[in-house]
């Protein structure tokens, strides 16, 4: 691989001085996290680094000898509890996305307003109120002071590899640092979370990534370096996002793929996506992967969706020849693009069963606006325009992604039941929101009782598990509920002969 030789400087990883790459630590994050330790957060504790166990393990012995203390964390814990998550990672999500909109300690006053709040921070935000309290009560400042050392020498370990990884990143790219236009990019080392989890967030210009430490002796690196691509890159297409239009037809050639929904509703998302993918493989191991393990990765890229990634990878070996910046090239890159020629090559593509989880979330406020319209004219009968508005909002993240799932479910109950039966799976990895949870459990019941063609066949064993879960969140859902508990009692039945791909039957009104 060609590298250009110039010499750019390092940026400055530390915490002191007013940069836009910085290497930090946050004691409004380490508190929130340690809350949430209290109160049962277990996920992947045997991998954990030892500083995770010694924390907790001092809160433990502050809360037995305060019944004040005690108190504080009980109210807290119910809280918790009430808002806990399916497993461990999204349980984490929501709480890390909340930490980085609230200040420092002891009043963690949010820095915003609570309508502009991100989707999975606003679903929390009442943990607030109980963490002053908790903070104080159980020593949580004095155990921040004692660690800090600690926490120092935790972020000592990424601090040389970032930087070698942003030095090169910015040497391939021929970008010169210090062009981030007020934007910035802030790296958190916290051992109170999950090992293997890394929360990577966009908030307007400023980006953060949140890693946790643990037991094995890997540092994320390719995830810290697809986050970083991101800062670099996003504004750049961002630039171009309304010449990106162009490219809708190839949105409809990735309908089935396995990529997340937003990236086959905007162009412009998909775009950068790829864009990023192209370069990561091209770069693996330091530009000196052989180049059928690169072409493994473009393949790989494309078969989940992301089908200009090979486009733009080939473009990168021009680029590598030149002598301009990624800048100054990928607006060249992007007026070349031959949609027919890469919308026949989508055609053709076997998509995979799965794809990889994407790393950064564009956190933008709840608005709520695009679902209460889409909803409205599903209830309607106008289909197309509530698919429409529910992918805009799956597209701008704006709004509770497991809703706007929902819709599309909803709307594809009677035209194509696999794929209904997908957005409902879908609609329940991305939300906590009781009535979404609930109907999804029950349609998938549904759908599993009309496809069963044994009154006790193994589907309905499936369907049964999806009506007890129905059930137990359905509290204060009395048409739920009831659903839930007709479909225990006896396989569902169509209350009409449209069709034996009928799931819909009476669901929850809008």
């Amino acid at each position: 691989m060609l590298f250009v030789a110039f010499v750019l400087a390092v940026p400055c990883l530390c915490s002191n001085l007013n940069t836009p790459v910085t290497l930090d630590r946050s004691e409004t994050l380490f508190s929130v996290l340690a809350a949430i330790n209290t109160c049962g957060f277990d996920a992947e504790l045997p991998t954990s680094d030892p500083l995770r166990l010694a924390v907790r393990g001092e809160i433990g012995r502050n809360l037995e000898k305060s019944e004040r203390a005690r108190s504080a964390a009980d109210a807290l814990c119910a809280f918790y509890r009430d808002h806990q998550q399916s497993d461990g990672v999204r349980t984490l999500s929501q709480y890390v996305s909340l930490a980085l909109y609230l200040a420092e300690p002891p009043s963690f006053i949010p820095k915003v307003k609570d309508s502009e709040l991100p989707p999975d921070a606003a679903g929390v935000l009442g943990l607030v109120s109980l963490l002053s309290r908790f903070y104080a009560e159980a020593g949580l400042k004095q155990i921040w002071e004692s660690r800090a050392e600690a926490y120092t020498e935790l972020a000592s370990r990424y601090r040389e590899p970032f930087a070698k990884l942003t030095f090169e990143t910015e040497l391939y790219l021929r970008l010169p640092t210090g062009s981030y236009s007020g934007r910035t990019f802030t790296i958190y080392v916290e051992p109170m979370g999950a090992p293997s989890a890394i929360n990577a967030r966009s908030y307007s210009s400023e980006y953060y990534v949140v890693l946790t430490p643990g037991t094995s002796p890997g540092l994320k690196m390719e995830q810290l370096r697809h986050a970083y691509l991101h800062y670099l890159l996003d504004p750049m297409v961002g630039k171009y996002s309304g010449n990106l239009q162009a490219l809708e037809p190839l949105l409809e050639a990735v309908k089935l793929a396995p990529m997340d929904e937003a990236f086959k509703s905007d162009p412009s998302l998909l775009t950068t996506e790829c864009i990023i993918r192209s370069i990561e493989a091209r770069t693996l191991a330091g530009g000196k992967a052989p180049l059928p393990q690169q072409e493994q990765a473009v393949d790989s890229s494309m078969a989940q969706g992301f089908v200009l990634t090979r486009y733009f990878y080939e473009r990168l070996f021009a680029f590598e020849k030149d002598n301009i910046g990624f800048k100054n090239a990928m607006p060249g890159m992007l007026a070349q693009i031959d949609v027919r020629k890469e919308q026949r090559r989508a055609s053709q593509m076997q998509f995979a069963s799965s794809a990889d989880t994407e790393l950064l979330q564009l956190s933008r406020p709840k608005e709520g606006k695009l679902l209460v319209t889409a909803e409205q004219r599903l209830s309607a009968g106008d289909t197309a325009t509530a698919e429409r508005l529910a992918k805009e909002a799956l597209a701008e993240k704006s709004e509770d992604s497991g809703r706007a799932l929902f819709i599309l479910a909803q709307i594809s109950l009677n035209r194509n039941i696999d794929g209904a039966r997908d957005y409902f799976e879908q609609a329940l990895k991305a939300t906590a929101e009781p009535k979404v949870v609930a109907w999804s459990h029950i349609y998938l019941g549904r759908i599993l009782d009309l496809q069963d063609d044994q009154e006790n066949g193994p589907l309905r064993t499936q369907a049964l598990a999806h009506y007890k879960a129905a059930v137990g969140v359905s509290d204060g859902l009395p048409e739920a509920k009831a659903a839930a508990q007709q479909g225990l009692e006896k396989p569902y039945e169509p209350p009409h002969t449209a069709g034996q791909g009928d799931a819909a039957g009476d669901g929850p009104k809008q």
